[in-house]
């Protein structure tokens, strides 16, 4: 199978081992991977942001850089659901209007495309310790994603997964809002890992790169003893060299 991979320009530039964890568990589950270098932004910032017309300018390159053909897979519960569904706010009853439909029937999260699409939940992956998992507004509200990444890790060998109190709150990013509403934001990541902490957990996986950047810069100013890491990493994680 033929799968082409989106990495968020986020992704790109503050975690790439996260992108390239994506593309080695992609070969693992037996798909031919296809990386096109000339992919940005999902335009996701400018949408969010109220600039629709630079969305729009910024969503019509994305369209272009991907087939209609094949499966577009990331390692962003976000930025997938902004292509998912905030599109239809910019190209319906476009000249791009089929295109842009037949791509958003085409793109998934990774934990979706794996559970849902490939019917596997198995990759070897060894992580001793106690986790908890963080559903992403954007997960489980866009994409409608819950079961699909706790089933990846209840497979995770030596991993005991654990549930805390107000898993589904938001952590407190929001993009701008965590600048613009900065105390508010930051009373809201520490709700997040005082229940994380609370189970006895020793690290939060989710499937939003910038949830998990905003959950730690708390837990490092803190210095507080758990640490955050992407289901990607997760994932590939005791291969070895693989």
């Amino acid at each position: 199978m033929n799968v082409e991979l989106f990495v968020p320009c986020f992704v790109d530039q503050l975690y790439p081992e996260t992108a390239k964890n994506t593309y080695k568990i992609l070969q693992k589950a037996g798909c031919k991977v296809i990386y096109n270098p000339e992919q940005t932004c999902c335009g996701q910032p400018a949408y969010n942001a109220g600039f629709w017309d630079e969305a729009k300018t910024v969503g019509s390159k994305f369209l272009n850089d991907f087939s209609e053909q094949n499966y577009i897979v990331s390692p962003s519960a976000s930025c997938t659901g902004m292509v998912k569904n905030s599109y239809n706010d910019l190209f319906f009853n476009t000249a791009i209007h089929n295109k842009c439909r037949n791509i958003q029937s085409h793109i998934h999260e990774l934990s979706d495309f794996l559970i849902n699409v490939l019917k596997k939940d198995y990759f070897g992956a060894e992580l001793l310790g106690r986790a908890v998992f963080h559903d992403s507004c954007s997960g489980l509200r866009e994409c409608k994603i819950k079961e699909e990444p706790r089933r990846l890790l209840n497979k995770v060998l030596g991993l005991e997964l654990v549930e805390m109190k107000d898993n589904e709150v938001c952590c407190g990013f929001g993009g701008t809002f965590s600048v613009k509403f900065d105390a508010i934001s930051t009373a809201m990541a520490e709700q997040k890992v005082q229940n994380a902490l609370a189970t006895g957990a020793e690290f939060i996986i989710s499937t939003d790169a910038s949830c998990l950047l905003q959950i730690q810069a708390y837990i490092d100013k803190n210095n507080l003893p758990i640490k955050t890491m992407h289901l990607a990493d997760v994932l590939a994680t005791g291969w070895g060299n693989v």
